[in-house]
C-alpha cells in the first residue's frame, strides 16, 4: 500500500488528504470517502471511513479521504452541508486531475453519507455507498438523483439514525437504491466492520463496468 499525506489548495483554505493505492491497483478508478459530522467528533480516520476506503482498495481502487473544512489541518469552518458538498466537489476534481481518475466511486458514513449523494449528483459517478445516512436530520437533494448504481447500509440497532426513517425514504425514491439492513448492527458498526467491509466490496464488484461514470 502506497499511502500519501497530502494538503491541497481549497475554496475555504488548506484541505488535508490521505491517498491510499493498493500494491495491485486498477489505474482511474479513484474511491472519494466521506466522514461523519465534523461538530460531532467526525474525521477521515474514522473507523467506518477506514473500513469503507479498505472495501474499494480491495478492488484496486485509490482511496481518496479528506477532512472537511475546519477539522484536523483542514482550513475554514464548519458549512452545514453546503460548504463541505463544495469540498467534496473540489476534491473530486482534484483526485480526477491530479491521479488520473476516469471512474469515480462515492462513499459516506452518516453526515458524510449525505455530502456523498449530493457529490454523486454533481458529479458523473459510477458506484454510490451511503452508510447510516440521517434522513430526519437532512433536507432532501435538489436535482434529482444519481444516475449511477447505489447502495444505501442500515443497522436496525442503530442508536443516532431511525433506520425505519431510512426505510421509508429509500421505498418512496424512484428509481429505488439497492438497500442493506444489518440486524443488531448499530451506528458505529462495533463488532461488524468487518462485515461492512465484506458486503460494500462485494456488491461495489457486483455493478456493471458500463455504469454511468464508470469504464467504458
Amino acid at each position: 500500500m502506497s499511502t500519501q499525506e497530502r494538503l491541497i489548495d481549497g475554496p475555504a483554505g488548506p484541505i488535508e488528504l490521505l491517498v491510499e493505492q493498493p500494491s495491485v491497483a486498477s489505474p482511474g478508478r479513484i474511491a472519494l470517502v466521506c466522514h461523519p459530522h465534523p461538530l460531532y467528533g467526525g474525521t477521515m480516520r474514522n473507523k467506518v471511513v477506514h473500513t469503507l476506503a479498505r472495501a474499494a482498495q480491495d478492488l484496486g481502487a485509490t482511496s481518496v479521504r479528506f477532512n472537511f473544512r475546519g477539522v484536523g489541518a483542514s482550513g475554514g469552518s464548519h458549512a452545514g452541508g453546503d460548504g463541505e458538498s463544495v469540498d467534496a466537489a473540489f476534491v473530486a476534481d482534484w483526485a480526477s486531475r491530479e491521479l488520473g481518475g476516469a471512474e469515480l466511486w462515492v462513499l459516506g458514513f452518516s453526515f458524510g453519507a449525505w455530502v456523498a449523494l449530493r457529490l454523486a449528483t454533481l458529479r458523473d459517478a459510477a458506484r454510490l455507498v451511503t452508510v447510516a445516512p440521517p434522513v430526519q436530520r437532512f433536507e432532501p437533494v435538489a436535482g434529482g438523483l444519481p444516475r449511477c448504481p447505489w447502495l444505501v447500509v442500515q443497522g436496525d440497532a442503530d442508536e443516532l439514525v431511525d433506520h425505519v426513517a431510512v426505510l421509508d425514504w429509500t421505498r418512496h425514491l424512484a428509481p429505488a437504491p439497492e438497500l442493506l439492513l444489518l440486524p443488531g448492527v448499530g451506528h458505529f458498526f462495533h463488532g461488524h466492520l468487518t462485515v461492512l467491509r465484506s458486503a460494500v466490496r462485494d456488491w461495489l464488484a457486483a455493478q456493471p463496468a458500463d455504469s454511468p461514470g464508470g469504464a467504458r
